[in-house]
């Protein structure tokens, strides 16, 4: 996977790099012949090297065993596998990491935190301009990553509501749909979480500005964001945050109950 130059995470890549390279040089191989001892091509050893390629953590094991490094290429791992996922996801894992609250509206489709593996892969293959499939991979990685945010303890309280379109597209086809409807009830189900549907005939709805999500903090911090078509937008500014918790409350007091969401969901599933 070739590695975003706008990303910061190059830093840790041209340093894994370097340690590469200078094991390689020390045990007197040439690029060709590590590739070689290592199962790989000799443009790959050069990309690695130059920080222009993420290595997987196969490589690294393979690379300090081969080269001799005594655990040294190895223990990189850990902060060579963050690199994997795009800059603005890793933040946003930070911050989902540590919230104790955490609430949603999505409008056009189902929010990342619920979806499945194979929903999630249908979304990024479908958008336009396309990714590769390199870049399919690492962003699906990247979404699934941050729904352990369901097995953290002490347990968030999370809250979504849901467009009751994003529960009759079947984006991604109707079998992936079918498994993702049963992955909403399951989630639904737990006690830490409130999922609740917004019916499309109603006629009062604050949401009208597009999508948001309200992040609470163990300091007692409010962050507010909002999602656009080609960007997204995070703020501690209090007169904001006022804003955007006001509104994600009344969009919560107009949909379906959690209780009545469910039956919702599971109607709307035998009928698929």
């Amino acid at each position: 996977m070739d590695v975003d130059p706008t990303d910061d995470s190059g830093a840790v890549l041209a340093a894994v790099g370097r340690q590469v390279r200078l094991w390689r040089e020390a045990a007197g191989l040439r690029p060709a012949e590590l590739g070689k001892a290592l199962g790989y091509g000799e443009n790959l050893i050069y990309k690695i090297e130059s920080g222009k390629r993420i290595p997987r953590p196969e490589f690294l094991d393979r690379a300090d065993e081969v080269l001799g490094a005594g655990g040294r290429i190895a223990a990189m791992k850990k902060d060579v596998e963050e690199t994997r996922y795009p800059k603005k996801v890793r933040d946003l894992a930070k911050l989902e990491a540590r919230v104790v609250e955490l609430g949603a509206y999505c409008n056009h489709n189902l929010p990342g935190l619920l979806q499945t593996e194979d929903y999630t892969r249908a979304l990024f293959e479908m958008r336009r301009p396309a990714y590769s499939t390199d870049e399919v991979s690492r962003h699906v990685a990247a979404r699934m990553a941050r729904q352990t945010i369901f097995q953290r303890e002490p347990m968030p309280t999370l809250t979504f509501v849901l467009e009751e379109v994003t529960l009759r597209r079947p984006l991604g086809g109707k079998s992936i749909f079918r498994r993702q409807l049963s992955r909403l009830v399951e989630v639904a189900r737990l006690r830490h979480v409130e999922v609740q549907v917004m019916p499309t005939l109603c006629e009062d709805h604050a949401g009208m500005g597009g999508e948001l999500r309200v992040l609470k903090l163990p300091d007692g911090r409010t962050l507010g964001q909002s999602e656009g078509q080609m960007s997204s937008h995070l703020t501690a500014d209090p007169k904001v945050v006022r804003s955007v918790e006001l509104r994600y409350g009344i969009i919560r007091s107009q949909a379906l109950s959690p209780r009545e969401s469910l039956a919702f969901i599971e109607k709307v599933l035998e009928e698929t």
